[in-house]
């Protein structure tokens, strides 16, 4: 758990600067207005809200609730003022079935086991009503394994075919699913095939460098090119990316 608490610090630190957490915004936002458009009191779930920044740009689309397993992530959250917060496992949420219109996982799945992975997902499913919808982001493809990988105790990695299909056998429809992160593809598999060949850093050392924002001038260069991204996959799936980003609907029927 300390391991965890050091990446919820780290997090807290970066999520209001940093280019991936910019970028992971923008192209979150349009889904979530997607699963929402036709909800005017909305209700939404995060798990694995972490230290709640999500929570945020939720509660732009209706009432956010979140829950995560760590003390100190609700406590960080509880501090930013955050509220409707509850200490669970994503396995086991303290929540009525079929309350909310959308229910999210952000960067959550690919930490967790096969077995804890399988129930968190019947979860969501649980927790979703009938006609509502669950956006899932996880970090995707293999040959991206590195620094970042032991920081945030990947599991595993994901293809489009491997999450659509898990979150087809929990009982959900696909309706979008895309790559992210296209832009900065290329330069992110040679920096961690650099990693993997150097041999992977220990958790602290990773701590410190994958989540230090950047000097302005790259930080903003970063951020534009994942914005214009943003613009680009609302239209279109892209082939190839750091992170896969899902939205999938829960049938109307609960016995569909």
């Amino acid at each position: 758990m300390r391991a965890v608490d050091d990446l919820l610090r780290a997090t807290a630190r970066a999520e209001a600067r940093h280019f991936w957490f910019r970028g992971f915004r923008w192209f979150v936002t349009p889904l979530v207005r997607r699963a929402l458009v036709h909800r005017s009191q909305a209700l939404i779930l995060d798990c694995g809200c972490g230290t709640g920044a999500n929570l945020d740009l939720l509660a732009k689309y209706g009432t956010a609730y979140g829950f995560d397993l760590s003390p100190l992530g609700l406590y960080t959250a509880r501090q930013f003022g955050r509220r409707r917060l509850a200490r669970a496992s994503v396995a086991a949420a303290p929540f009525a079935s079929g309350a909310f219109d959308l229910v999210t996982s952000f960067d959550v799945l690919y930490s967790l086991p096969d077995a804890d992975e399988t129930a968190a997902l019947a979860e969501m499913f649980r927790l979703t009503r009938p006609g509502g919808y669950v956006l899932v982001n996880v970090a995707a493809m293999d040959m991206l394994r590195g620094n970042h990988s032991i920081l945030s105790r990947e599991v595993r990695r994901y293809t489009r075919a491997g999450l659509a299909s898990r979150l087809t056998a929990a009982g959900f429809t696909v309706e979008r699913i895309t790559y992210t992160n296209l832009l900065l593809f290329f330069p992110l598999l040679a920096r961690r095939t650099l990693e993997r060949r150097r041999g992977l850093a220990d958790e602290p050392s990773a701590t410190a460098t994958e989540l230090a924002v950047p000097p302005a001038p790259i930080n903003g260069a970063m951020s534009a090119a994942l914005f214009l991204e943003s613009l680009w996959v609302r239209w279109f799936a892209s082939p190839f990316g750091s992170s896969l980003l899902c939205l999938a609907r829960k049938p109307e029927s609960p016995n569909v």
